[in-house]
């Protein structure tokens, strides 16, 4: 019988593969994925099959057209993954500008996404959103 249901992979096209690698690497592999994929203009990072096999891709295609992503823009706006308990979140928002990411919404950091969603809102060089959620707390 086939499987149907959560996702399969996310493919990202970005304008420059090392950067992309070196932002979306540490922070993919930070989640647990693990390097999964590599060829001439792409790499990608997979969760294990127990947690549903799901991978993320990032790609300089020779047939983009832009060159930085638009999050304002109609499309996809930001991916959203679960960060582990609140330390877990801290932890990762802390280390998070060594490897490309700026916080947003500092101002209203850790709620910015309302009093009881805690959780932290991250972009890139190439204007990707990452929402890096936290467990509840008990």
């Amino acid at each position: 019988m086939a499987s149907t249901g959560p996702l399969h992979h996310i493919e990202l096209w970005v304008p420059d593969l090392a950067r992309a690698q070196a932002s979306w690497g540490w922070l993919l592999t930070r989640l647990g994925a693990e390097p999964y994929q590599t060829w001439e203009h792409g790499r990608s990072w997979r969760w294990s099959p127990e947690e549903g096999g799901v991978y993320v891709v990032v790609e300089q295609s020779p047939a983009l057209v832009g060159t930085r992503h638009e999050r304002r823009s109609p499309g996809v706006n930001h991916l959203a993954f679960r960060a582990g308990s609140p330390a877990d979140l801290d932890a990762l928002v802390a280390e998070a500008p060594r490897h490309g990411w700026r916080l947003m919404f500092a101002d209203k950091h850790p709620f910015a996404g309302g009093p009881a969603h805690r959780a932290a809102f991250l972009e890139d060089a190439d204007g990707y959103e990452v929402e890096l959620v936290a467990d509840p707390v008990d």
